[in-house]
């Protein structure tokens, strides 16, 4: 597998207003934005992001129309959960899963962008001519950890700082100091193939950077507002949570 082959591509949305909301939880199937600005494709972008969240939303402090966006992009453009699901196999909920042609679609929030999906080894380098080994690539939990930031605690600076160039605070896959084995977690960098173990190699930052920074700042607030997934039985420490 090529890391080209499981990038997944994103698009890019406008920028929004700021309307504030304190000491709120919303529910997505029953959430409106505040169309008082007109009926422009962002209000009606937010609107359905608020309706289509699958999850419980903490409003607490935060800019619903920040949120809203956020959530459009996350869930009605970007596919995040697609990879950041804790279980492919239960991404969806009994019966609405649509790819069994089950309707309506109902994401199951138990595995929803808690990490763990594994996309097994990626990006091995070449020794003496026989294809080495790469880590396996687990994607992250991006839910809140107990400070209420997402990402596990991640800054809205961190956060861009990810996006715009993919930079690996956690420092998962280091380049390896020789030659790797199936035991380790780090990419062999070669002629041909110079991986750099510091940038995330599956996340689409590089299109992901094409965002403005509002834009980012939604998906980051929407982050925000989600719910804590522990996610305690996986089997990667790194995706565990502390809520």
């Amino acid at each position: 597998m090529t890391l080209k082959q499981v990038v997944k591509p994103a698009v890019t949305l406008g920028a929004v207003g700021l309307v504030f909301l304190g000491g709120m939880f919303i529910s997505s199937q029953r959430a409106h934005a505040d169309a008082s600005s007109g009926d422009t494709p962002e209000s009606q972008e937010i609107e359905i992001g608020l309706k289509i969240a699958p999850v419980r939303l903490n409003m607490t402090g935060k800019d619903s129309r920040l949120v809203g966006l956020g959530s459009f992009i996350v869930n009605g453009q970007a596919d995040c959960n697609g990879c950041h699901t804790s279980d492919p196999a239960r991404e969806y909920k009994d019966p609405g899963n649509p790819f069994f042609n089950q309707h309506p679609t109902i994401v199951n929030p138990d595995t929803y962008l808690a990490g763990g999906n594994n996309f097994g080894p990626v990006g091995g380098g070449i020794v003496n001519g026989v294809p080495g080994p790469g880590p396996d690539i687990i994607t992250r939990n991006l839910t809140p950890d107990h400070t209420g930031l997402p990402e596990g605690g991640h800054s809205f600076g961190d956060f861009l700082t990810i996006m715009r160039t993919g930079k690996d605070f956690d420092h998962l896959h280091p380049n390896c100091s020789g030659a790797p084995t199936p035991t380790t977690n780090c990419y062999f960098s070669v002629p041909g193939n110079e991986i750099d173990g510091d940038l995330l190699q599956i996340m689409p930052w590089p299109t992901f950077s094409n965002m403005t920074d509002h834009q980012l700042l939604a998906i980051w607030t929407y982050l925000s507002a989600i719910p804590c997934n522990a996610n305690k039985n996986s089997p990667y420490p790194w995706v565990r949570n502390v809520c």
